[in-house]
């Protein structure tokens, strides 16, 4: 069987690393052959990431293809739920934060937070911002 690193299935597909990853997680491709530095794909991965961009051509989101892949076209699947993390950084604002996001776009989070405080004056969500 023909064995693929990320980079080599990236550019056979056309569909950057990145974005392979992405898929990964969401259960739209699946796990490496074997993880780690000497991560390796096989032709299930390359026929996958084709199948997901014939899809998404015609129109379909990536859960609407996520349950095609998994055969549970029927719409009867509920979504996975999703835990949010909920700031209060102004007596009429409240920030909603996915728990699952990575700790780079926290980072990001944070910082807009803190510039949003800057400019609208509050002292007590900026203690609260600051946490994240």
């Amino acid at each position: 069987m023909k064995e693929f690193t990320l980079n080599e299935l990236a550019k056979r597909s056309g569909v950057t690393a990145r974005t392979i990853r992405l898929y990964i997680t969401r259960g739209l491709v699946p796990r490496p052959l074997r993880a780690g530095r000497k991560a390796a794909y096989g032709p299930e991965h390359l026929a996958a990431l084709e199948d997901i961009r014939r899809l998404q051509r015609k129109g379909l989101t990536l859960a609407e293809i996520r349950q095609r892949r998994s055969g549970k076209a029927d719409g009867t699947e509920l979504p996975e739920p999703v835990r949010w993390t909920s700031y209060s950084v102004a007596p009429d604002v409240v920030v909603m934060v996915r728990e699952d996001v990575p700790g780079w776009r926290l980072k990001q989070v944070r910082n807009a937070l803190l510039t949003f405080l800057q400019n609208v004056g509050g002292s007590k969500g900026e203690k609260e911002a600051e946490g994240t």
